[in-house]
């Protein structure tokens, strides 16, 4: 099944550069700065993009099983490591240059983290819903 294109009227032109005073904490996860690249607004919310940094050391509280409502999620790591384990899938450690594609609904947990580490997260919708498989 082709999916259905964007209509291009829908998307407008951004650049985001990087800023240091861009990375917000308060998002979806409390040990991580999100710096948001305009994705969002520059398509109308068909699509999110975000660098998400860690800025607290791993710890198991933050190993709890979810899955996210998407049509896609994709990853990418910019610097450092990032640990996962997805369901019918094992443990995965993603390095710097390492991409991954997580099929809609894919339970999955974070199993750890470099302090270094810097995600770039794409996401079809801007926005939707993370649910704890707990």
């Amino acid at each position: 099944m082709k999916p259905e294109p964007m209509d291009p009227a829908m998307q407008s032109f951004a650049v985001s550069h990087l800023n240091e005073s861009d990375f917000k904490v308060g998002g979806p996860r409390s040990y991580s700065a999100y710096r948001d690249l305009g994705v969002a607004a520059a398509t109308k919310g068909f699509a999110t993009g975000h660098v998400i940094r860690m800025t607290a050391p791993f710890t198991q509280e933050q190993s709890q099983k979810h899955h996210h409502n998407v049509e896609f999620q994709l990853g990418y790591v910019l610097k450092g490591w990032f640990k996962n384990e997805f369901e019918g899938e094992g443990v995965h450690v993603m390095k710097e240059g390492s991409c991954w594609i997580q099929p809609p609904g894919i339970r999955h947990r974070v199993l750890g983290w470099s302090d270094d580490c810097e995600l770039l997260e794409i996401i079809l919708p801007a926005v939707h819903e993370t649910v704890s498989d707990v």
